[in-house]
Order: C-alpha cells, then structure tokens, then sequence
C-alpha cells in the first residue's frame, strides 16, 4: 500500500503559493515580489509592495507551537502600543496575528511584519549604538513587567535552559567524555552561583531573549527598531544583558561598545550588585542554550556541520566565558 507523498521533516514553501493563498489575508496592495530570504529557526521572505516591505516569517513544525508565537506575537502588540521600538506585527483582515498552513511535514504558521527601517549596521554597533540599543532594552524591561497573555511560553528558568539543554547536547559528546564532564560540572557551577536569583519584578520581566546587533535595524540618524523575538519569554533582566554580552563576545564586538550598551541600559533601570555579579554565569548559561538551539536545528537542516571542529569551538568558548578574564574578550 502506497501513499500519495513522501514522510518530510522540513519542505520550503513556494513563493507563489504565499502570495495566492497567505498574503490575500493581510490588508496589503499588490505584491510585486516575494522571495525566500533566509532559512534559520523559522523561514523568512521578504515581499515588496509599490510603495512598503514587509517580512513574512513561517514557524517549523519542529520548533514553535501556536501559543508559544501567539505569545511572542501578542507581546510585538503590547510593546508597540507602549511605544517600544518593534517591528509590527499585522493583522489579518480577519484580526488574527497569525495563519495556519498545513505543511507535509505538520502545521507551521505564517506571520506577517512591517519591515524595520534601517539595516543591521555595518562593521557592527557603534558607542553610540550600543547605548541606546542598552537603553531601549531598559526601558523594554520596564513596560513588559506589565505584560500579561493566555497564551503559554516556556519561560526562561534554569532548568530549561541549562538542564534542558544538557539533555539536548549530551548524545554528542558520547565519544568525547572530558567534554561531557566538564559541561556537567559547568553547569553545576553556574547553577550553583545563580541560586537565590530573585524572580519578581524588576529584575524578572518579559526578556527579548536573543538581543544581539544583527536582530535590529538603525537608520541613518540612528533610530533603532528591534525584531526577532524567536526566543523571548518570560527571564531575569540579567540573563538578557548577559546574552549580549556572550554573544557579543563570540563575534568579537569592542569591549568600548559592550560598556557602551550597559551604560545605556543603566541609565534606564539600575543594576544591582547581585545582578553584575550574576553576569559572567549567565554568559555561560546563554553559551549552552544557543549551543543546544543550534544543535536541534542541525539536526533538521544541516547535520554536515557538526563535526570535530564545531564541538573544539564550543567547549573552548565556553571555557573563555568561564575564565576569570572573560570580560576581557
């Protein structure tokens, strides 16, 4: 007995099909192009109107369910209604933020943005940018504190995203055993140092949750619009400027702008000393779950780059995050 298609785990959907079956649903002109624009935790297109562009971002059956991007989404709503700088997300003309398309490989929902004007910025943030990109996430924290939705979303604790994560990289490192005992003492470490973290406001708000310079936009007379809330939920404030700081680490932005973007988000919301020395554990703690995150999306798309090299990176930065002189980097 035979059936009519082949099992998929992953299928990019048609351009075409978008613009006859999806886009009609959004209260927007004719669409004179629409292309696939990059393929990472979710598809993003990019469709052109006469006169606006807009993102159009298709979840994967694996990674999102309809109430995690109903809560992102509807997050997106309550930041641009308090005037936090977020790319829109529209409405269709039936009211939803979002639609759902019955894929070969499962459900996956399509979501339509106005495009952020501006572009990521070129040879990376500027002082002047890392501060107010500081700024803006401070006063982010300050408005999502009052953020409430029916919709659930993992939130962002340490046993999702240390715990969590082990289990999601451990099958890796079964040939390599000194790796895996040191991640496990690792993360027992960093556990150990974050106990006691207090979770009520303000230092536990709604976090952006992937905060880094290519997820924002700034024009030319640096006014800055934030998007990508992929990975947002529910977190410590520190956990969030910690990220940036792990990532910023990782492509090697100057420590002057890294300095810039605290000073920025310290003069928004002050940092108390437990949360500064609360840092460097939660760089670590963001290194294992973009490194678990990673992993789950080779598995889908692109097992050929997991090989001896990829793991060597993964353990000597974390090993950079965890010496005395992390900072530095």
């Amino acid at each position: 007995m035979t059936t009519p298609f082949f099992p998929v785990t992953y299928s990019t959907l048609a351009c075409d099909a978008l613009v006859s079956r999806i886009l009609p649903h959004f209260a927007i002109k004719d669409v004179a192009n629409c292309k696939l624009w990059h393929r990472g935790l979710s598809d993003v297109y990019l469709v052109e109107t006469a006169t606006k562009m807009y993102v159009l971002r298709v979840s994967h059956a694996h990674w999102r369910t309809k109430s995690e991007i109903d809560f992102e989404l509807e997050l997106l709503v309550f930041l641009q209604q308090r005037h936090i700088p977020v790319a829109r997300p529209l409405r269709t003309r039936e009211g939803q933020l979002s639609i759902e398309i019955q894929a070969p490989e499962g459900k996956r929902y399509a979501a339509l943005f106005d495009f952020a004007p501006g572009q990521v910025p070129l040879g990376d943030l500027s002082q002047l940018q890392g501060q107010k990109l500081g700024e803006t996430i401070g006063r982010l924290h300050q408005v999502a504190t009052d953020f409430h939705s029916q919709a659930y979303r993992q939130p962002l604790t340490l046993d999702y995203l240390l715990d969590d994560s082990l289990e999601v990289i451990t099958p890796f490192l079964q040939n390599r055993p000194q790796d895996h005992k040191y991640l496990v003492e690792v993360i027992s470490e960093v556990k150990h140092k974050l106990q006691g973290m207090p979770k009520d406001p303000p230092f536990w708000s709604v976090c952006w949750g992937d905060p880094h310079s290519g997820n924002v936009h700034f024009t030319d007379d640096n006014h800055v619009t934030l998007f990508d809330f992929d990975q947002c939920g529910y977190g410590w404030r520190a956990f969030e400027l910690a990220k940036f700081l792990q990532v910023s680490a990782r492509t090697g932005m100057q420590k002057t702008v890294r300095d810039a973007f605290l000073e920025g988000y310290k003069a928004i919301q002050p940092v108390t000393s437990k949360e500064e020395d609360s840092m460097q554990p939660f760089s670590q703690t963001a290194h294992i779950w973009q490194w678990s995150i990673s992993l789950k999306s080779a598995k889908i798309h692109d097992n050929c780059r997991l090989d001896k090299s990829y793991f060597n990176h993964r353990i000597q930065q974390l090993k950079m995050l965890s010496s005395p002189e992390w900072e530095l980097f």
